[in-house]
C-alpha cells in the first residue's frame, strides 16, 4: 500500500458544520458531466468512491436519473469526487485514465465492485491487488493502474474541486446533491423525492417560457 499512499496528495480533513446557503454555481472547465449543458435543471453530486451510500445512489438512483432526465436533455449531471481516503484518489486517477465516454461507466463499476478494493468497513488483505483486479475488469493493465493512481495532476484537481465544494456548500457528508444551487437534504436524495424535486423545477421552468 506504500505506492498508493505516496501517490495521493494529502486528503482533505474536513470539519462538518451547519450547511451553508448555496447559490447556482458556474461549472469548472474540467468538471465531469453528463447531459446537455443547456438542460433546464443542473445536479451536482459530491461523492467518494469508498462511500457505501454513494454506491447505493450510483446503483439505485443514478440509472433512473440518467434514463428519465439526463438522456432526454432535461438534466445536466455533474460528478465531483470528494475524497475521504487515499483510495478515493486512486479511483479518481484510474477513472481519469479511461476514455471520456467510459469515465462514468468506470466509476459505476468501482462502486459496484467496492468489495474488491475498498477497505472502508470491510477486511481486504491487499486493496492494491483489488485495484489491479478492478482495473483489469475495465481493460487496464497492472502497470497502467499504477501509473493512473500516481497521477498527481488528477489528485490536485480532485482536491481543488473538493475544497471549493466545502467552502461553497459546507458539505457535511457524501453523497451530497446540489440541485440548481440548493443543497438537497439527505432524506430527499432517494429517487421518489429527487424526482418530485426535479419535476417541480421543470414545471416552474416551463411556466417561465
Amino acid at each position: 500500500m506504500t505506492s498508493i499512499s505516496r501517490a495521493i496528495l494529502p486528503v482533505l480533513l474536513l470539519a462538518f458544520g451547519t450547511a451553508a446557503s448555496a447559490a447556482p454555481q458556474k461549472l469548472f472547465a474540467d468538471d465531469r458531466a453528463m447531459g446537455s449543458a443547456t438542460a433546464s435543471v443542473q445536479i451536482i453530486e459530491y461523492a467518494a468512491p469508498v462511500c457505501p451510500h454513494c454506491a447505493h445512489f450510483s446503483e439505485t438512483v443514478l440509472p433512473e436519473l440518467k434514463k428519465t432526465y439526463i438522456d432526454t436533455g432535461k438534466v445536466q449531471y455533474v460528478l465531483r469526487i470528494f475524497p475521504l481516503s487515499p483510495y478515493d484518489g486512486a479511483i479518481a486517477g484510474m477513472a481519469s485514465c479511461m476514455p471520456n465516454a467510459r469515465y462514468f461507466d468506470f466509476l459505476a463499476l468501482a462502486f459496484e465492485k467496492q468489495v474488491l478494493w475498498d477497505p472502508d468497513g470491510q477486511t481486504i488483505a491487499d486493496p492494491h491487488a483489488g485495484l489491479i483486479t478492478l482495473g483489469g475488469l475495465a481493460g487496464l493493465k497492472p502497470d497502467q493502474v499504477d501509473k493512473c493512481i500516481a497521477d498527481e495532476k488528477e489528485m490536485a484537481r480532485v482536491n481543488r474541486i473538493a475544497e471549493d465544494g466545502q467552502k461553497t456548500y459546507n458539505i457535511q457528508g457524501v453523497p451530497t446533491l446540489i440541485v440548481d444551487g440548493a443543497v438537497v437534504p439527505p432524506q430527499d436524495r432517494d429517487w421518489p423525492q429527487l424526482q418530485a424535486r426535479i419535476e417541480g423545477l421543470l414545471a416552474a421552468d416551463s411556466k417561465k417560457r
